[in-house]
C-alpha cells in the first residue's frame, strides 16, 4: 500500500472525480457515509453529537456527516469556524442542506460535556501552516473538554508529513481518526501518537488507477507482499536446500540472546543453524536449542575467549552477529575480520545482519560505519540508530536520516519501533503495521535477528528478508498477544507463534494458487 503526500492525495481525488466519473460533492457524500457508518456502529448508544466544521472540504465532510446523523435521529449541533461566504463550493452545498448552524466566535464557544461525541472536521490534509487565532482557540477548547473526539481524515492542525515546526498547542488530540483510503506519513511517528489516537482506515472508493499512477517512495507492508516471498516447500526438499545460518551471539550472563536468536532462526525455516558461542557457555545452548550446531571459541576460562578465531565463514549462507556479545576488544576484532578479512582469512562476502552490540561497537569506530559491507542489514532501535548516525530531534527527522544513511552506505536499515521501517539503498521506505506494544520486551529484537538471518540463508534477497522478517515477527507477536495479553507477552511467546504465522501465509498461497488454476 502506497503512502501519499498531501499534494498527491489532492491529485488522486481529482483523478477519481474526472475518470470515474463522480462529482466532487458525491465523493464527499461517499466519504461522509463511510464515517457515519463507523460512528453509528461505535457510538450507537450515545445520541448527542457536536460537529466542528472548517471552511474547506474537510468541513464539508463534517457538514454532510452532521446531516446524515441528524436524519438518523441523533441530536446534532454544528459549529462553524467561518461565515458561509468563505466556504469552498462543496462545503457550501452541504452548509445549505443544513439548518440551525451556529457560527463560532470567541464569545460563543459551546459548552462541551460528556456524553457528547465531538466530530472534528475543522481542517484536513490541505493544511500547510500552524493554526492560530480563533482556529487555535477552538482546538484548545475541544482538547480541554472531556468528550470523546473523532477526527475526520486528519486531526485538525496536524500536517501530513513534517510536524517539526508545528504548533503543538494548535493540534486536536483525537481519540479516533477516521482517515480516508490510506494512512498518512505523520501517523507513523511516535511524537504524533497522542494526536491521532486509534486509527481507522476507511475505503471511500478512490480510484486504484490514480493511486497506482502516483510515484511514492513510501509503502505499508501487507500480507500480499510477504506471501510472494515465501514459497511452499517441494516434496523432495532436504535441509541442505534451506541454507546454513550462523548466529554469533551471547556472552557470560547474556546467553539468552543466543538461545532466542538461534531458536527463532530454526523456527523460521533455516536448514542448518550454527550458534557461535564461548566454549564456557556451550551447555546452555546445547540444552536449550538441541537442534542447533554449536561452534565454540576460547577455553573454559571466561577471560580467554579468542572470539576472533572464526571458522571458515564460506560454509555459511548468512551470518547474524551482535545480540548479547558485549563490546570487549576481541568482539571488535571479530567484526573487523568479517568486514576486512586478515592475513589468514578473506572477509565474509555473504549475507550479513548486524544487531545490538555489533552496532554499538561500530558506532564507536567511524571508519567501520563507512565500511559497512554493501547490502548488509542493520537492525537498530532508535537509541542505537542515534549512536550510529547522530541524534535526531524527533521521529520524522530520524526517519529522514534513516533513508539518507541507507542510500549513503548502500545498506538496509531496519529501524525498530511501533511501526518498524525498512529503508533501502535506493531510497524507498516500507512501514510495518503488524505487531503490538507487548513486543517491547527483552529479547524481542534477538528473535527478529534470528528470523531475518534464517530468511537470508534460505535464499531471500536482503530486501525480501528484511521486509518479510519484520512482518512475520510482528504477526507472530500479534498471535501471541491474543493468547497471552500484551503485558504478559515475552520473547519466547513470539517464537512459539512463528509457525502459526507461516501457516497463515501458506494458506494464503494455497488460495491464490487455486484461484490462478
Amino acid at each position: 500500500m502506497k503512502i501519499l503526500s498531501s499534494s498527491q492525495i489532492r491529485a488522486v481525488d481529482a483523478y477519481t472525480i474526472e475518470h470515474e466519473p463522480i462529482s466532487s460533492i458525491d465523493l464527499m457524500e461517499r466519504a461522509a457515509e463511510a464515517c457515519v457508518d463507523w460512528i453509528n456502529n461505535n457510538f450507537f448508544g450515545c445520541r448527542k453529537i457536536a460537529v466542528f466544521a472548517g471552511p474547506g472540504n474537510n468541513g464539508g465532510d463534517g457538514l454532510a456527516i452532521a446531516r446524515m446523523l441528524h436524519e438518523m435521529k441523533y441530536e446534532v449541533s454544528v459549529y462553524m469556524l467561518t461565515e458561509s461566504g468563505c466556504l469552498l463550493p462543496d462545503a457550501l452545498i452541504n452548509y445549505q442542506r443544513l439548518r440551525d448552524i451556529i457560527v463560532l466566535t470567541e464569545d460563543t464557544m459551546p459548552e462541551l460535556t460528556p456524553p457528547t461525541v465531538i466530530i472534528d472536521a475543522l481542517f484536513g490534509t490541505g493544511l500547510s501552516r500552524p493554526l492560530d487565532g480563533l482556529a487555535a482557540k477552538t482546538v484548545s477548547h475541544i482538547n480541554n473538554s472531556k468528550c470523546i473526539v473523532v477526527s475526520i481524515d486528519m486531526p485538525s492542525g496536524l500536517f501530513c508529513e513534517d510536524n517539526t515546526d508545528n504548533n503543538p498547542f494548535g493540534i486536536i488530540y483525537a481519540c479516533y481518526t477516521l482517515t480516508f483510503q490510506q494512512p498518512k506519513l505523520s501517523f507513523f511517528f511516535a511524537e504524533n501518537e497522542d494526536y491521532f489516537g486509534k486509527l481507522e482506515i476507511l475505503d471511500i472508493g478512490i480510484s486504484a488507477e490514480a493511486i497506482e499512477n502516483q510515484e511514492s517512495k513510501y509503502f505499508v507492508l501487507e500480507q500480499e507482499d510477504i506471501s510472494g516471498y515465501i514459497q511452499p516447500r517441494k516434496k523432495f526438499a532436504h535441509k541442505g536446500d534451506f541454507g546454513h545460518a550462523c548466529i554469533v551471539a551471547g556472552s557470560s550472563g547474556m546467553m539468552g540472546s543466543c538461545v532466542l536468536a538461534s531458536e527463532a532462526c530454526l523456527r523460521s525455516g533455516a536448514g542448518l543453524v550454527t550458534a557461535r558461542i564461548p566454549k564456557s557457555e556451550r551447555l546452555i545452548v546445547q540444552t536449550a536449542v538441541p537442534e542447533a550446531i554449536v561452534s565454540c571459541y576460547g577455553s573454559d576460562c571466561k577471560d580467554n575467549y579468542f572470539f576472533y578465531q572464526f571458522d571458515d565463514t564460506r560454509m555459511y549462507s548468512a551470518i547474524g552477529i551482535g545480540p548479547g556479545i558485549g563490546k570487549r576488544p576481541d568482539k571488535k576484532l571479530a567484526l573487523t575480520i568479517l568486514f576486512y578479512g586478515n592475513k589468514e582469512d578473506s572477509y565474509f562476502s555473504g549475507k550479513l545482519v548486524l544487531d545490538a552490540d555489533a552496532l554499538n561497537i561500530i558506532s564507536e569506530k567511524e571508519e567501520m560505519v563507512k565500511d559497512l559491507p554493501h547490502n548488509t542489514i542493520i537492525t537498530p532501535h532508535p537509541k542505537e540508530f542515534d549512536r550510529l548516525f547522530g541524534i535526531s530531534e524527533n521521529g520524522y527527522q530520524r526517519h529522514l536520516k534513516q533513508i539518507e544513511m541507507a542510500q549513503k552506505y548502500s545498506v538496509f536499515i531496519v529501524l525498530k519501533g511501533a511501526h518498524t521501517s525498512i529503508a533501502t539503498p535506493d531510497g524507498y521506505c516500507f512501514f510495518n503495521i503488524t505487531g503490538n506494544p507487548g513486543m517491547a520486551t527483552p529479547g524481542s529484537g534477538d528473535v527478529l535477528t534470528g528470523i531475518i538471518v534464517s530468511l537470508l540463508a534460505q535464499g531471500l534477497s536482503p530486501f525480501q528478508a528484511a521486509c518479510a522478517g519484520v512482518w512475520l515477527h510482528g504477526q507472530a507477536g500479534d498471535f501471541a498477544a491474543r493468547k497471552k495479553g500484551q503485558q504478559a507477552l515475552i520473547a519466547r511467546d513470539i517464537i512459539k507463534n512463528i509457525g502459526k504465522t507461516f501457516v497463515k501465509l501458506n494458506n494464503k498461497l494455497s488460495i491464490e494458487k487455486n484461484i490462478n488454476n
